[in-house]
């Protein structure tokens, strides 16, 4: 028991998958091993962990080397991840790109929307209407549809996303997949309390949605003493839910015409899988971001070719 109880701790389900927490614990537990003169005392064990020490020093090397700076942990739901960029793409109703942004991976989707909406008029574009997702539908996006740029916004609305924050925490993002808040280096949080009971919302009161994140990442984040408060035991994010907030676009989603174009944000969906499958843009060809924006155009100018010809014929 006593032996046991030296071992280092394993990565949680949440951070397992992750080469350099692997690796890091890999170094760990060599090392431990290390310090039992009993179990050095085989020869068998002992090359075993001299050959296991060699090989994590040799991946952590060009582990090192082979880092992509610019690449971010994002995730897709709150069960996987990535790490990498993403690509944010504006497409006509001919199923043509007409604009593209690359971030990074922990990005949020919502915040390209200008310049995707600006990309694609210097392209020539026509922009009366936008189809997106719940991401798209945050409050300034929403102003930015109706008084600054003069187009319709199809994007159902998404309440713990664009409703007003109780703490103002620069960083903080909803990723829509999850139904969680992401911490601003890309860490998940690990559950979420509501406060206030469901009429409240009727009845024009506050209520409060309070995300919890893993205490342990916080202890060791590059962050710690900004975005979270050394020694505190727990660290959470909240936001207000309000109900009078985006009343007229929950009145615009309703409406017949509303439901009718939101049924073709499939069309992107099916682009974005085309890019992936047919075209080998699932994986980063090189490391940066400009690289990646180098791949990106070039994918996106034969996928754009391979339509253009499809419509002429």
């Amino acid at each position: 028991m006593n032996r046991i109880k030296k071992m280092p701790k394993k990565p949680n389900n949440r951070t397992i998958g992750l080469l350099d927490e692997e690796m890091s614990y890999t170094k760990k537990l060599c090392d431990t091993l290390r310090r039992d003169n009993r179990l050095m005392f085989y020869n068998h064990i002992k090359e075993g962990v001299d050959y296991l020490d060699e090989i994590i020093d040799d991946h952590m090397c060009e582990l090192e080397l082979s880092k992509d700076e610019d690449a971010k942990i994002g995730h897709k739901n709150a069960d996987t991840h990535f790490f990498g960029y993403k690509t944010h793409i504006a497409m006509s109703d001919e199923r043509i790109i007409t604009a593209a942004t690359i971030t990074s991976g922990e990005k949020h989707d919502g915040k390209e929307l200008k310049k995707l909406v600006d990309k694609s008029r210097n392209a020539g574009m026509e922009v009366e209407e936008v189809i997106g997702d719940g991401t798209y539908s945050e409050k300034d996006n929403i102003e930015l549809a109706n008084e600054g740029e003069n187009f319709k916004l199809y994007s159902r609305l998404s309440r713990t996303v664009s409703e007003g924050n109780k703490r103002k925490v620069g960083g903080f993002y909803y990723n829509k997949d999850a139904g969680m808040y992401v911490c601003p280096k890309g860490h998940m949080a690990i559950r979420k309390t509501t406060v206030g009971k469901k009429k409240h919302k009727t009845e024009g009161k506050t209520m409060v949605e309070t995300y919890h994140f893993d205490i342990e990442k916080c202890k060791i984040c590059p962050l710690k003493g900004k975005c979270y408060k050394e020694g505190a035991s727990t660290k959470s994010y909240s936001v207000s839910i309000k109900s009078n907030t985006h009343s007229k676009h929950l009145e615009f989603q309703e409406t017949k015409d509303f439901k009718l174009k939101v049924k073709n944000r499939y069309k992107i969906e099916a682009k974005n899988a085309e890019l992936k499958n047919a075209h080998a843009y699932g994986y980063a060809d090189s490391h940066g971001i400009s690289d990646m924006n180098l791949q990106a155009a070039t994918t996106i100018f034969v996928v754009n070719i391979k339509r253009i010809m499809k419509l002429l014929d």
